[in-house]
């Protein structure tokens, strides 16, 4: 069991004075059921139900009132009431009861001593099939995705590296050892079981068949949420394109070589977006805030996780080979994994980073990221080595109000004061890729100088 941030969120939570129902979204095997039961021992009481037991989805289906249901709920798990006492209540795989969703609402004015999660990895796509929804207002939200490298380090134990990924500026001594975890961390990415499996024996041949279990796991949920049968079959032909796929711009059109039609692949994208196997990361043209992503243009496709991405598309062996993330796979896999710490930063918001795009008939631009950072958006390019061609970025720069840009890369922290072609003077901070989930911290301390 290990230690996982959302675990702090939680903690949160449970102490905001007008606390609301939470309900933690993430997909399957991200690790949502084993944060809450470590979460759990700050409590008295721990009740946990799983709507997929059908002994706990029927205390549901009685239609009792909120006060009556909490004391079926106790006397059912053998919990006794004591208004002192602190309980947790996990509802988990939630989406299979509807009048448990619709229960929600009124657990906001359960007594204080009660604090309630629900959790599902297929909530949005089976609610909207049922046309039952959450209560606006009455809940709270909190996002879970694959562990980071900062979550990593610790299942590893790394503790030494962990204090040093805390510290701004990075010591220079501590780069050659991180970015070494970090390449092995990217390898293998952060499932939970894959990263259990890993640790415990160090042998990549062993993590065959946990790689393959997930893929099946999630090919075997296809079925129930795919409005159809014809749906099924372009839903499924999604998730298996989907890894060789990210990391690209992709057209709707014709999907991962198939003869599907832009509507009916969107969709099944789309539907695969809200139960968080994917993410679709739409391009914007805006150097100043508000960042509005262009969903006119076509987006760049983010896998739920790069060790699986790596499995899928037969890129492991390439880690022995290379000692830089962008040298191969076209300098996609180094996208993706940024992209992908990126994403986990903010558990709070399941806002996506979009990417900066000038297109003309005659200078197409592209920024790999740009990140909202006060008044500001930052551009943030992963580029290869120390020499890496920054037109796009320079771009950028000529047309924002201001002279701040990251470059991550597989080199040491620098920061260096230079100027675009065009003249305009900036900063550009050099940031190794694994420092990507440290991104707000070095960008006050690039913006604000400290």
């Amino acid at each position: 069991m290990f230690y996982r941030n959302v675990i702090s969120e939680l903690k949160k939570w449970a102490n905001e004075e007008d606390r609301k129902p939470l309900i933690l979204r993430g997909a399957r095997q991200v690790g949502k059921t084993t944060a809450v039961d470590m979460f759990a021992k700050d409590f008295d009481h721990y009740i946990s139900l799983n709507l997929e037991k059908k002994e706990d989805v029927e205390i549901f289906n009685r239609n009792l009132s909120i006060d009556d249901l909490i004391q079926a709920i106790l006397l059912e798990k053998n919990v006794p009431y004591t208004p002192k006492k602190k309980i947790l209540l996990f509802i988990d795989e939630i989406q299979n009861s509807p009048p448990a969703v619709a229960m929600m609402r009124y657990f906001y004015e359960s007594p204080k001593n009660l604090y309630v999660i629900g959790a599902g990895s297929l909530l949005e796509t089976l609610m909207g099939e049922k046309q039952v929804s959450f209560p606006v207002g009455r809940v709270r939200y909190l996002f879970m995705y694959p562990m980071t490298f900062e979550e990593f380090l610790p299942a590893a134990g790394e503790d030494a590296a962990v204090k040093l990924c805390g510290e701004v500026p990075l010591p220079e001594y501590a780069f050659p050892k991180l970015l070494k975890l970090f390449h092995t961390y990217t390898l293998i990415g952060g499932m939970p079981e894959i990263v259990k499996n890993y640790i415990k024996t160090r042998d990549m041949v062993t993590l065959k068949p946990v790689y393959e279990a997930l893929m099946t796991g999630y090919l075997e949920d296809v079925s129930k949420y795919a409005k159809n049968s014809a749906m099924e079959a372009v839903i499924r032909h999604a998730v298996e394109s989907a890894p060789l796929e990210a990391g690209k711009r992709i057209k709707f059109q014709g999907f991962g070589h198939s003869n599907y039609q832009s509507r009916e692949m969107g969709e099944a994208l789309r539907t695969l977006e809200r139960v968080m196997l994917l993410y679709l990361l739409y391009p914007s043209t805006e150097t100043e805030p508000p960042l509005i992503p262009d969903k006119k243009k076509s987006p760049r496709l983010q896998f739920l996780d790069t060790g699986l991405l790596n499995y899928f598309v037969g890129l492991q062996g390439y880690f022995f080979k290379y000692d830089d993330l962008h040298s191969f796979y076209q300098g996609k896999l180094a996208e993706h994994i940024v992209g992908q710490e990126l994403l986990a930063i903010d558990m709070n918001s399941n806002k996506k980073i979009p990417f900066w795009v000038r297109e003309q008939k005659q200078a197409n631009a592209e920024v790999d990221f740009a990140v909202p950072y006060k008044h500001y958006i930052i551009p943030l390019e992963v580029k290869a080595g120390k020499t890496g061609s920054l037109r796009s970025l320079h771009q950028f720069l000529d047309r924002a109000g201001h002279g701040c840009a990251v470059r991550l890369y597989a080199g040491p922290l620098q920061l260096t004061e230079t100027s675009t072609p065009s003249g305009k003077p900036y900063k550009l901070l050099n940031l190794p890729y694994f420092l990507t989930g440290r991104i707000n911290a070095y960008l006050q301390w690039l913006v604000d100088g400290r």
